[in-house]
């Protein structure tokens, strides 16, 4: 490994920096190499440290905005080798740093989960405790991000414990909000809103940054919207959208495509156009706008055809949220109900086939909601598959005889509680 004097390092990094200025990333990238692998000289080492630190930095700023992601995690790894070089404070800094770069790279390489976990094991050989606590902190958001739950709450569990004995609010914040998604996705939502809750109480002590407070909005909508309260949850997702929009999240279009969710779960779906319209949505315009505004459309006809039709072409879009795919599929369940319903409501007996034609699906799927509405006793009727045909009978009123019996004897009851009462007091 070749040394660079302190002099010929600072040259070499504004020589880097002068190449990024003109785009040639790959020459940038090969000096900063040669600075981070370089050896530190005993002349001049508090400067040669410096600019050491500086190349490793912008090196990390570098590789992660042009998606290296093998190299950045490559750069972890040496960078946590020659952490010798560095104070504590310093060296917690840099490694912090390049680990939050390469997470927040969302590239899939396949390491994210060893990486972490090795700089875990690194800053518990080392003693340092509170980049240790930091790192766990982004594995359990890993672990949620990945739909590994359990695992995420089994670190979370012990962290939030020291966490709040040392009182380290900011972190706490960011873990219990992990804590809640996690219990979100394992469908436990009361253990989900308490672990919210705490958080909000934690944030409402600190500063809390506008990306963060945006967080706990966006989470705070998805359980109103889990509890069927969409209006609730709509206004929600317009302060997470707002509070993301003012600091150029890429969460932001999240936000607003939960708002237009909300709109078509509330029975409005023409608002959707209007909210999409708006001065600040405007530049969130793309493929996932589309698909809700295709689905709102489909919503607006009440044509389950279309809405199946408008799912399928885009599939991966609506697959790939498991919050939209979840409430897209209990809209389709109640828009089917309520179409079969209308359809079947002049007749007493009518044949599936029919049923199938005019809702536009196939056969056998009809007959399965109709079984399932009999079954649910949203319908009175039976199947009779030998015919084909449903037998709808007419909704008789309820009989009251047992109903008023009970009544009666009610009232006897207290009639003759009153007579004996009274027989006791006569002399």
């Amino acid at each position: 490994m070749a040394s660079v004097a302190a002099s010929s390092a600072a040259a070499l990094l504004q020589r880097s920096e002068a190449l990024l200025d003109e785009k040639k990333i790959n020459e940038a990238v090969d000096i900063l190499n040669r600075l981070v692998d370089a050896e530190v000289e005993e002349e001049g080492r508090e400067e040669a440290v410096k600019i050491k630190e500086q190349a490793i930095l912008l090196l990390g700023k570098v590789l992660a905005k042009h998606s290296f992601a093998e190299e950045l995690g490559e750069l972890v790894v040496k960078t946590r080798n020659m952490i010798g070089n560095f104070s504590k404070a310093k060296a917690a800094k840099l490694i912090r740093d390049l680990v939050d770069r390469f997470l927040d790279m969302k590239s899939s390489t396949g390491r994210e989960v060893e990486l972490c976990q090795q700089c875990i094991d690194w800053a518990k050989t080392e003693n340092r405790v509170f980049l240790r606590q930091a790192l766990e902190a982004r594995l359990v958001a890993l672990y949620v991000d990945r739909d590994a739950d359990k695992q995420a709450l089994t670190i979370a569990g012990p962290l939030l414990k020291e966490l709040k004995k040392i009182d380290d609010k900011a972190l706490l914040v960011e873990v219990q909000l992990m804590e809640s998604k996690a219990y979100q996705k394992l469908d436990n939502i009361t253990r989900s809103r308490a672990a919210l809750t705490s958080a909000k109480t934690t944030a409402n002590g600190i500063y809390c940054p506008p990306r963060l407070q945006s967080a706990l909005d966006l989470q705070s909508g998805v359980l109103h919207a889990e509890e069927k309260d969409f209006k609730t949850a709509y206004s929600y997702f317009y302060e997470a959208f707002e509070g993301y929009d003012s600091v150029d999240s890429p969460m932001a279009i999240t936000a607003l495509k939960y708002m237009l969710l909300c709109k078509i779960m509330l029975g409005i779906p023409e608002d959707v156009q209007s909210v999409v319209s708006g001065k600040m949505a405007l530049k969130y315009s793309g493929i996932e706008l589309e698909v809700m505004q295709n689905i709102a459309k489909a919503c607006r006809s009440k044509s389950i055809s279309e809405l199946e039709r408008v799912v399928e072409e885009h599939r991966q879009h609506v697959s790939a949220d498991p919050i939209v795919k979840s409430h897209l599929e209990a809209l389709n369940s109640a828009l089917l109900e309520k179409n079969l319903l209308q359809i079947i409501e002049p007749y007493s007996k009518v044949e599936v086939q029919h049923v199938a034609r005019e809702i536009k699906l196939p056969q056998d799927e009809v007959e399965r909601k109709l079984s399932r509405l009999i079954l649910d006793k949203s319908l009175n009727g039976i199947l009779d598959q030998g015919q084909g045909v449903l037998i709808v009978y007419e909704n008789s009123g309820s009989d009251q005889t047992y109903s008023t019996g009970l009544e009666v004897i009610s009232r006897m009851g207290k009639v003759v509680d009153s007579l004996y009462s009274q027989t006791k007091q006569l002399p």
